[in-house]
């Protein structure tokens, strides 16, 4: 699997005089991790950190063709569908009554959130309609094939 790491990205720093330096985001990072012992061992200011971590992370990759045929194929089987005009999946789920709907959209919430990687989805009584598709990549990548996968088992064993 391919990683854009950017961790190496030249971004600008203010120094103690308060002029502007350059610096990589590991670097800095790096600094930040060995000055850092009266927050405790490996602690950063939380807005710093919250802008470290994201900018070194992954950036999502769209699915290969060789994945398209392999992965999509069972989640076509299993009733989702390609969206009109745009590289996503949708399927609709229906429920037995809203009090199911909702307990779903909670263990879906709950997974994405761990994921970071969101539905857009909607909700009518008992009835979801739900769509993956991952933004920062610009269509399908990996992280729509688990989600919806993991759809259709809460699905399941609800």
């Amino acid at each position: 699997m391919n990683h854009h790491w950017s961790a190496y990205k030249i971004i600008k720093v203010p120094n103690w005089r308060g002029s502007v330096e350059q610096h990589s985001i590991m670097a800095v990072y790096t600094r930040l991790l060995s000055r850092t012992s009266a927050l405790g061992p490996g602690l950063l200011p939380s807005p710093l950190s919250t802008l470290l971590v994201r900018t070194m992370a992954t950036k999502s990759q769209k699915l290969t063709d060789e994945e398209r045929t392999s992965e999509l194929a069972a989640l076509m089987a299993a009733g989702w569908a390609m969206v009109e005009g745009r590289d996503a999946i949708t399927k609709t789920y229906i429920f037995q009554n809203f009090n199911k709907t909702w307990g779903w959209m909670s263990r879906v919430a709950l997974q994405s959130e761990k994921k970071n990687h969101h539905p857009e989805w909607s909700n009518v009584y008992n009835r979801v309609e739900v769509t993956w598709s991952t933004h920062d990549c610009g269509g399908l990548s990996r992280k729509d094939i688990v989600l919806a996968t993991f759809c259709d088992k809460a699905f399941t064993d609800n």
